[in-house]
């Protein structure tokens, strides 16, 4: 009985079926469950070791290590274990060739993951680690560019595996892009000044700009456009393009703020009080806590007053603190000039109408007569 069970078996693994036999089929099938399992159990015990070692490390990749092999696809490489399954495998060429190129697409498809993530989790660390909103951003639009940069040569490498021409696919990908980069110019162009605005950091996130006659703090910087969220509490949203040419002022950086004032008295102040007034000014400007005093001069002589103007620094560029400090200087001012009896002019303007002689007046019906006019003043 054993022997004439053992006899079948043979038999049955010699027996042909699609040109190989069922003992090649059974290998077969045994090596690609084998390399998935294997795969399976490998990336967990090696991730869990290696994580562990990375995480006694201050360096970032061994990080990016671990979170690469953390990407690997057991059906992509049960995919790549199909080329040595079918070397030993009789098969009809045009599904031999399938079966080569499915090996070869999940080849460099594993390892584009691989290379995407490690590249991926190298910038986000340094993202994590950034002190400044500009370090931020620009590593943002890195990680973009490397992503696509590795999935492009893995797809030009898979097409030359797979027997494509790939230079003259690049040429006539170089005639088709100059059509494109053609039809899509204004898209490009935004592209490539968002990539400026990284590279030369004219703003950032969190800064607060002047564009024409727009102001807000910028919210995100995209590959086309930036938005900019108003004072007034609306979305303003630019192209790239449109920022990189134009005037724009970027508040940030500013340490301190330049006032400039002026305020004019009348013309009836006395001299006196006129040489006083600067240094009444000084002594108001350099009462206030965050203000540094410039100058105060007798500017000009006004058409209804006569004109001084202020010049200080704000120690910090904070508007609010700003205003509060030009309110209390205001107020001072005030309260000053009434203490001395200044007062402030306003525009005002006197009319004086002088005669030398009688004009004569004739009644319209009746008997003529004159009467002479008094030089005369209205204010």
């Amino acid at each position: 009985m054993i022997q004439t069970l053992a006899d079948w078996t043979r038999l049955s693994l010699h027996t042909q079926l699609a040109g190989n036999r069922l003992q090649d089929w059974g290998l077969a099938a045994v090596w690609l469950i084998g390399v998935a399992l294997t795969v399976r159990i490998v990336r967990s015990l090696l991730v869990t070791r290696l994580a562990a070692l990375a995480a006694r490390t201050a360096a970032h990749w061994d990080d990016a290590a671990v979170y690469a092999l953390r990407g690997t696809r057991p059906l992509l490489l049960t995919l790549v274990a199909l080329y040595p399954a079918v070397q030993s495998l009789t098969l009809p060429t045009l599904l031999h060739r399938w079966l080569i190129g499915a090996a070869a697409v999940g080849l460099f498809v594993q390892i584009g993951l691989w290379a995407s993530r490690f590249a991926a989790e190298m910038i986000r660390n340094s993202r994590a680690n950034a002190a400044d909103d500009e370090t931020v951003t620009g590593l943002s639009v890195m990680s973009y560019l490397a992503r696509l940069l590795i999935w492009s040569l893995v797809l030009l490498a898979l097409l030359d595996n797979l027997g494509f021409n790939v230079t003259a696919l690049l040429a006539g990908l170089g005639v088709g892009g100059i059509a494109v980069g053609l039809a899509l110019q204004n898209i490009l162009g935004d592209l490539f000044s968002s990539l400026s605005i990284v590279l030369d950091k004219p703003f950032q996130i969190g800064h607060f700009v002047v564009v024409d006659n727009y102001s807000g703090t910028v919210e995100n910087i995209g590959l086309k456009t930036t938005r900019i969220r108003s004072l007034s509490g609306e979305m303003l949203v630019f192209s790239n393009t449109d920022l990189t040419k134009a005037r724009l002022r970027n508040f940030k950086f500013m340490q301190e703020r330049r006032i400039v004032f002026a305020f004019g008295v009348t013309y009836d102040t006395p001299p006196e009080l006129l040489r006083r007034l600067p240094t009444e000014v000084r002594d108001i400007v350099q009462a206030q806590p965050q203000a540094r005093f410039d100058r105060t001069h007798f500017k000009d002589f006004g058409d209804s007053s006569l004109n001084f103007e202020v010049v200080y620094w704000m120690t910090t560029p904070d508007y609010t603190a700003y205003m509060d400090t030009q309110q209390a200087i205001n107020l001072a001012l005030l309260d000053r000039c009434a203490a001395l009896g200044v007062e402030f002019a306003f525009p005002t303007r006197t009319v004086q109408l002088q005669l030398s002689a009688a004009l004569p007046v004739n009644a319209v019906g009746g008997t003529p007569t004159a009467r002479p006019l008094q030089p005369a003043a209205t204010s």
